[in-house]
């Protein structure tokens, strides 16, 4: 099968790639013109030049394919540099399926979020919860991915954790810590994504991925901190009267490293029900105590 993917210099990406070509599958990626270097996966993988937010990088791109994987989003806002939700989330979306229906590719295979909702209190889960709109109105053979938070060697998440851990003898926490998070393994988030493909049961499906358990935050960093030799992380919880005001003050400073609205979707909390994936796919889902040794050399 030939296999249409976006976002595949990303983290998730760059695994789904791996496991696309693992399985023997053909591979046309579309990356942005000065991005080839940040993939990961390039042998067996064609090299296409497009933005799924401009159209008319697209159609052709999709020539011949079988199935298309879309896996472009964002976790953060940068409008000054035309970085937004309802771009990346909800136009990239439609063009994409509008350039799949032109060229008659009828697989269509989505990541969205767990918490997308058109109504959701965060614009991040409003637009993801758009774009799912979009997906199920269409007439493609859709499947909707909506994993938990991702974790895995190299990703965002463990390297932030573990950096703040070896570099702060105290590590600030923001309210409580009590929050929970059932974070899924980008492994079986990209197998996930590579077995639907043969699997026709899948499609008008949406599924939720989650690790084996779920955590507090502050578990999250006893976990973490175990890792990499901290066998104890100390903390500092700080009030979220004081933290939510100073956020509010920093957080359109590109360099500062949270927003409003991530605080918000952190202290929600992000946890699911991973039956349907779990039965359909006849897996086991890997928790994060069990996974996160492995992410660390």
């Amino acid at each position: 099968m030939k296999v249409f993917v976006t976002g595949g210099t990303g983290f998730v990406g760059s695994e789904v790639l791996r496991q696309l070509v693992a399985a023997g599958h053909g591979v046309r990626a579309l990356v942005r013109p000065g991005s080839e270097q940040k993939l990961v996966v390039r042998e067996n993988v064609e090299v296409r030049h497009g933005d799924a937010t401009e159209p008319a990088t697209l159609t052709e791109a999709l020539a011949d394919c079988d199935a298309v994987v879309h896996l472009v989003g964002i976790i953060r806002e940068f409008p000054a540099r035309g970085i937004t939700f309802e771009r990346l989330h909800v136009e990239a979306t439609g063009n994409v399926l509008a350039a799949a229906q032109a060229q008659g590719v009828k697989r269509y295979l989505h990541m969205s979020s767990n918490g997308a909702d058109p109504a959701g209190s965060t614009g991040y889960h409003r637009t993801k919860g758009r774009a799912e709109g979009a997906v199920r109105t269409s007439d493609r053979d859709w499947t909707i991915f909506r994993p938990s938070l991702i974790f895995g060697k190299g990703g965002e998440f463990v390297t932030m954790l573990a950096d703040l851990i070896r570099k702060s003898p105290i590590v600030p926490v923001i309210g409580d810590g009590r929050y929970r998070l059932q974070p899924v393994a980008i492994s079986q988030v990209a197998e996930s994504f590579v077995r639907a493909l043969a699997m026709p049961e899948t499609v008008g499906q949406t599924y939720h991925l989650g690790g084996g358990a779920s955590y507090s935050y502050d578990e999250i960093l006893d976990l973490t901190g175990n890792a990499i030799g901290h066998k104890h992380v100390s903390k500092a919880h700080q009030p979220l009267f004081m933290v939510k005001p100073m956020i509010k003050l920093m957080e359109h400073a590109e360099h500062f490293p949270i927003t409003s609205e991530q605080v918000e979707m952190l202290l929600q909390g992000n946890v699911c029900d991973t039956t349907a994936w779990t039965t359909d796919f006849n897996l086991k889902p890997v928790s994060y105590a069990e996974g996160i040794e492995g992410c660390f050399p």
